[in-house]
């Protein structure tokens, strides 16, 4: 797979990351470790170097997932992240740093991840949400160069609250994240306003997620599409949204003379194609779509003359939030 700088960290990672929250088992329903196992073997067989789990991933039932293949195969950058101590997804606006990410409970929850993951040191730590306020608050900041020093944390950065990019760019300019990571996908196009030019002056690494929009565009769900009741997604797609999706769906189709099987390469490659991005992490947990996604890891993006019809389909709304 091809490979882009992950900031100015001197990491290189593959175009197509490894999410692996869909493997952990909870929220995500329908998870087989056996399966996953074997779906993370795959990515890494075909080239993918990087993959991005979490402490609150099924309680770190992810982490030990990918602990386990990537001492197998050793040459795997690892990136977890550090759940809220005050539980508030995502972070509130008054909150303040020392409720949610107090400098002991830094180094209590990495000390907890690196022994999930049966490893040493993690390659990027990151707090599980944030709030620019938090600049100069705490003890935070002692805590993650305390694990830098120690050796057991390479490089920290930010996983940025849902739908509010521009909610980090002040800790990008102070030069304290190396890192960020972020919703960007067709219908969300807010990081292009601001965020992704920030962090390309301040070389800092962008991890983008929710490419698809948790499945929305992959042309997969439609108004008949029933999740578990367990399943996040229920709730993400709950009320009239599953239809109020289709439209803009075919919309998109028509605009670029595309089918509905070529969605979600097309959304791919549209995170992709902007300079700024180091890597698009995709929840994979099938070896069917590994070998799919991997294979748009070629360092080609879209032509100008679709990027520019995409820009047309930007969508603002926030699915985080329970249907009316």
């Amino acid at each position: 797979m091809h490979q882009r700088k992950l900031g100015r960290t001197g990491l290189n990672v593959s175009e197509i990351g490894y999410g692996a929250w869909g493997i952990g088992g909870k929220q995500w329903i329908g998870a087989d470790d056996d399966t996953s196992l074997q779906a993370l073997r795959r990515y890494l067989d075909l080239g993918g170097n990087f993959i991005d789990t979490a402490l609150a991933y099924a309680d770190g039932h992810s982490e030990e997932l990918v602990g386990q293949v990537a001492r197998e195969r050793g040459g795997v950058i690892v990136a977890t992240k550090i759940p809220p101590k005050n539980g508030q997804w995502p972070a509130a606006p008054g909150a303040s740093a020392d409720d949610a990410f107090p400098g002991d409970y830094v180094i209590e929850c990495t000390e907890r991840s690196l022994k999930n993951l049966g490893m040493e040191r993690v390659d990027v730590q990151q707090f599980h949400v944030w709030n620019d306020s938090w600049l100069g608050q705490g003890d935070w900041q002692d805590a993650v160069q305390k694990l830098k020093k120690d050796g057991k944390v390479g490089h920290f950065g930010v996983s940025i609250n849902d739908h509010q990019p521009e909610n980090a760019i002040k800790a990008i300019e102070a030069g304290v994240l190396e890192t960020v990571q972020v919703i960007y996908n067709v219908f969300d196009q807010t990081p292009q306003d601001r965020l992704l030019d920030a962090c390309q002056a301040h070389g800092v690494g962008v991890i983008v997620r929710v490419a698809l929009d948790e499945g929305a565009l992959s042309g997969h769900i439609t108004p008949e599409t029933v999740f578990d009741k367990d399943d996040f997604r229920n709730s993400y797609f709950g009320g009239d949204r599953k239809a109020e999706l289709q439209p803009r769906l075919r919309a998109i189709e028509s605009d670029l003379g595309i089918g509905t099987d070529d969605l979600a390469a097309t959304s791919l490659r549209f995170v992709l194609s902007h300079p700024a991005v180091s890597t698009v992490i995709v929840g994979m947990r099938s070896i069917r779509n590994v070998e799919r996604n991997a294979a748009l890891a070629d360092g080609a993006g879209l032509p100008p003359e679709q990027l520019q019809k995409l820009y047309a389909h930007r969508w603002d709304r926030n699915w985080y939030t329970p249907a009316k």
